[in-house]
């Protein structure tokens, strides 16, 4: 268990696809994707693990959630700076969105 100290201290926005590309560095399948989160926090990129439900077009203009304050780390050649949000399912991961457009940057609580 964790406090609610704690979970106020993960940050976890909206943010809007703006181009995906095959991470070629990566062990297993991923896209490298950049996001836009607004600008307070401007773009950033992650290495995510999305290639069994979702093509590069599907995911352009797409909103997102994301976690924005985890300490980066390099997967392949990505330094992936955010931890794109979604569920572990029987069919692959499926991604969190909004279910309404939300400005960019909005923060998920």
């Amino acid at each position: 268990m964790i406090t609610v100290e704690d979970f106020d201290k993960v940050q976890i926005c909206a943010g809007t696809v703006t181009s995906v590309s095959i991470n070629k560095k990566a062990r297993k399948p991923a896209y490298k994707v950049t996001l836009d989160f607004g600008p307070e926090l401007g773009e950033k990129t992650s290495s995510a693990q999305l290639t069994e439900l979702y093509r590069p077009e599907d995911l352009l203009g797409k909103q997102l959630i994301c976690c924005v304050n985890l300490e980066p780390m390099h997967i392949g050649s990505v330094k992936s700076e955010v931890r794109i949000l979604g569920t572990e399912s029987k069919q692959g991961v499926v991604l969190l969105t909004p279910m309404e457009p939300v400005e960019n940057g909005d923060q998920v609580f």
